[in-house]
């Protein structure tokens, strides 16, 4: 067997408890393994994993066993639907700490993802949630957990924080998770806040929007502020995006007992389009000194680096939206490959390509694979 294997790089998922019974004729670490390299050279669903497994036995035979051969299709979808979501996850989380950087003073957002083919009709099964936690500033998903059907992401977001190491972090959040518990459950992480304040919480929301929309008129007479602004231009748009921030509270403090609150900060964003203005101002709650505008505007920009670069990447590179596994935990537990071959291909920079073209290079040559692999 090849010396320089990587089989170093999955003693993370040594733990994982084999959920098949004792006549199984596969190896529960190799089925792991060709499934992991299958992802991160582009398969899409467990037919593609077999037919990875097939074209590539005889290099996969230099640093694994094999003794019966790859698995079939039905194999891998019997054993990821039965794995433990729950051990998969922790095996996730340590590989991605040895990944990551330390989370102080950097961005985290979190916000969910439905896998929207997942959903069975015939057996009432709805289509299944995600949510998952992105650290901006290297761009690595930190952590996920699945929603419950019979709960939303409100209830699932504080777990999946008791998994994460977050001390130092500045956690963003949308208006859904701007709650109470919510606030509390990141400052016991060690953590700070910035929430965006909606309609979902309507008294909240009309007495921060009448307090800016008078401070503003007013030019802050008498209320310290910090303000900072930025303009994009680009293809016909110019957008100009003004940012007040406050760490006067005490007067909502009166009202609410929000956990940690130390400012308010008003968004707003100005788009000029062929000659056409429009404009819209966003509110927010957050536990950091308001006392550096540029800050805060840069956490609430930050945020929505879920959408673009988790999120949109997730449906465009790696095809999950249309992923039909709908067999107990498969679905889940495929989520984490794709997020663990994400993080794997972000990991490199000796390629100046993006997340496609790296996973057919993957695909193409085996001493870029394990180079992949070995940064773990």
């Amino acid at each position: 067997m090849d010396a320089d294997a990587p089989r170093d790089a999955f003693a993370h998922f040594q733990p994982l408890d084999d959920p098949r019974g004792p006549s199984r004729w596969h190896r529960l670490d190799e089925m792991l393994i060709i499934a992991i390299l299958a992802v991160l050279c582009g398969a899409s669903g467990w037919t593609e994993v077999q037919q990875f497994g097939q074209a590539k036995l005889k290099w996969l035979k230099t640093f694994l066993t094999l003794a019966h051969g790859i698995p079939s299709h039905d194999t891998f979808g019997r054993l990821f639907a039965a794995l433990d979501p729950t051990q998969l996850e922790q095996c996730f989380l340590n590989w991605t700490a040895s990944l990551a950087q330390s989370s102080v003073g950097k961005l985290v957002a979190i916000d969910g993802k439905m896998i929207r083919r997942s959903f069975d009709r015939a057996s009432g099964k709805a289509a299944i949630h995600m949510i998952s936690a992105f650290a901006a500033h290297n761009r690595l998903v930190l952590g996920q957990l699945a929603v419950d059907g019979k709960s939303n992401e409100i209830t699932a977001l504080p777990k999946l924080l008791e998994l994460l190491d977050l001390q130092g972090a500045t956690v963003t959040v949308d208006a859904m998770h701007c709650q109470k518990d919510t606030a509390a459950a990141i400052r016991q992480a060690k953590a700070d806040y910035l929430m965006q304040v909606k309609a979902n919480q309507p008294s909240l929301h009309e007495n921060v929007k009448l307090f800016f929309d008078e401070a503003i008129e007013h030019r802050w007479q008498h209320t310290g502020h910090a303000y900072h602004q930025t303009v994009e231009k680009d293809h016909g748009r110019i957008e100009t995006r003004r940012c007040w921030s406050t760490w006067e509270v005490g007067w909502l403090k009166k009202h609410v007992d929000w956990p940690g609150l130390a400012s308010l900060a008003c968004v707003e964003a100005e788009r000029r389009i062929a000659g056409k203005v429009s404009c819209e101002r966003r509110y927010y709650l957050s536990s950091i000194d308001g006392r550096d505008a540029a800050v805060v505007l840069e956490a609430i920009r930050g945020h929505w680096s879920i959408e673009n670069a988790l999120h949109w990447c997730l449906d465009v590179c790696f095809d999950e939206d249309q992923h039909r596994l709908r067999q107990g935990h498969a679905a889940e537990n495929f989520s984490r490959l794709n997020r663990l071959a994400m993080n794997l291909l972000r990991q490199d920079r000796t390629l100046k390509v993006g997340l496609q073209a790296k996973r057919k290079r993957a695909g193409w040559d085996h001493d870029y694979l394990l180079q992949l692999i070995r940064k773990a």
